[in-house]
């Protein structure tokens, strides 16, 4: 892989959740029974920093949970025979709730399509949003995020790459040509 361009630095990535936090909080009229839960692997550091976030702006703290929708998945089988799974972790009930999936980058839309059916599968929400970091088009479903950090448009020879220091060591988006 070639990096084309570095777009978001650990600044900008800061900014934009900051901004996630408060369309959030104005969105859903405070944040009286809402939850986050991040999307494995990099949407749930996402959806404890926007927690902090809203902690800081509201006072208030907000449940957050884990999840791992790997046997939600449609493509399972050209992922691997045996999937690694790791536990979900949702230590609160999501009934009635406002749950806000949250993860880095949305491209087809059928890794929140699963994210829907593994909520579904803990409870019955009142509604149920989505904040994305990046946005990089070319949606196969009629999925879109409530809550955007950046729209990206790329072609499907390009792969848009979110690192965060809790993985990675680093915090910056990069596009990268295949």
């Amino acid at each position: 892989m070639k990096l084309k361009a570095q777009i978001m630095g650990e600044d900008d990535v800061k900014r934009v959740l900051v901004r996630i936090s408060h369309e959030i909080i104005e969105k859903n009229h405070g944040t009286d029974n809402i939850c986050l839960i991040g999307i494995k692997t990099r949407g749930i550091p996402l959806a404890y920093r926007i927690a902090q976030n809203i902690k800081a702006i509201a006072n208030t703290d907000i449940d957050v949970g884990k999840l791992d929708i790997t046997l939600y998945r449609d493509d399972l089988t050209k992922i691997d025979k045996d999937p690694v799974v790791s536990d979900t972790d949702v230590p609160f009930s999501v009934e009635g709730k406002t749950v806000i999936l949250v993860d880095d980058v949305i491209f087809t839309g059928r890794t929140a399509r699963a994210a829907l059916d593994a909520v579904m599968q803990l409870g019955r929400p009142a509604r149920v949003q989505l904040a994305i970091l990046i946005d990089r088009g070319h949606s196969e479903l009629p999925i879109k995020a409530t809550y955007v950090g950046k729209n990206i448009p790329t072609s499907l020879n390009e792969i848009v790459s979110v690192r965060l220091t809790e993985h990675d060591g680093t915090t910056n988006v990069s596009i990268y040509e295949k």
